[in-house]
């Protein structure tokens, strides 16, 4: 397949690593995409960072490139906003640094927990320091009809030791207490896949979709019908993706693996 394949939109979180630690050799399998002339950019449902703070990550595991190469869920929803609510608007955030300041750089102000009565917009994604008095304003809001907004659906996020509560963990509380779906920036949905195209200018034909998790990754790939890969070095396992309708197009170990 890599043959036909002029560029790659990579998932981050169980492809390049598992929290901070590294999956493979990631100098040496960036210098062998890069000797195959392919053009890559990075799209990620994990928005808890800025593009800045995943390109020094990604310095720190010996990969050099350019923050416009990452796109998170946190760029997606605030460029989704952008089109969707006044300039300026005030939006309640349960969060990481990302998500806000991908908002603020949108121009919105972000609210805390005991401002957040004012919001025009609620938006909710990974928030390490989460709390009751957060997800209990969210859910007033959201039951008020404030605008709800999520960065992505994952329900769990990989870890060295296993998976923990992701977004979409802490999203189904607002659901099941409001009976409320959000709109959603990240993959499965379409909206990453566009911005990564867009960005990259090439064909969807020619680009490969890279991911580790069927239901979102792979997913949104097909969703915006360009070729996939799944890694099994994250969540999905190689029997879940030969039964996935319809299968990936390619399955293997890793990313070390798939550009061999």
């Amino acid at each position: 397949m890599l043959t036909n394949i002029k560029s790659l939109i990579i998932d981050m979180d169980g492809v390049l690593w598992r929290d901070d630690m590294p999956i493979g050799d990631l100098p040496k399998i960036f210098h062998r995409i890069r000797e195959r002339g392919l053009k890559f950019i990075f799209a990620t449902n994990n928005g808890s960072r800025t593009p800045g703070q995943y390109v020094e990550k990604l310095s720190a595991f010996g990969v050099t490139v350019e923050p416009r190469q990452v796109i998170t869920s946190a760029l997606g929803v605030a460029e989704m906003l952008k089109e969707e609510i006044p300039a300026g608007a005030q939006v309640f955030v349960i969060g990481g640094e990302g998500v806000k300041i991908a908002l603020q750089e949108q121009g919105f102000r972000v609210l805390t927990a005991e401002t957040a009565e004012r919001a025009q917009a609620v938006v909710l994604s990974v928030d390490r320091e989460i709390n009751f008095t957060k997800m209990s304003e969210a859910a007033l809001l959201v039951r008020r009809g404030i605008p709800f907004y999520a960065t992505n659906p994952d329900k769990t996020f990989p870890t060295p030791r296993g998976e923990i509560p992701g977004a979409g963990a802490w999203i189904s509380v607002i659901t099941t207490a409001t009976g409320v779906e959000p709109v959603y920036a990240g993959k499965p949905y379409p909206f990453l896949m566009e911005m990564a195209l867009e960005r990259l200018g090439t064909k969807k034909e020619e680009t490969l979709v890279i991911g580790d998790r069927l239901e979102t990754d792979i997913a949104a790939g097909q969703a915006v019908g360009c070729p996939t890969a799944l890694v099994l070095s994250g969540v999905s396992t190689r029997e879940q993706g030969e039964a996935w309708k319809p299968a990936p197009g390619l399955i293997v170990q890793d990313l070390d693996a798939l550009v061999k």
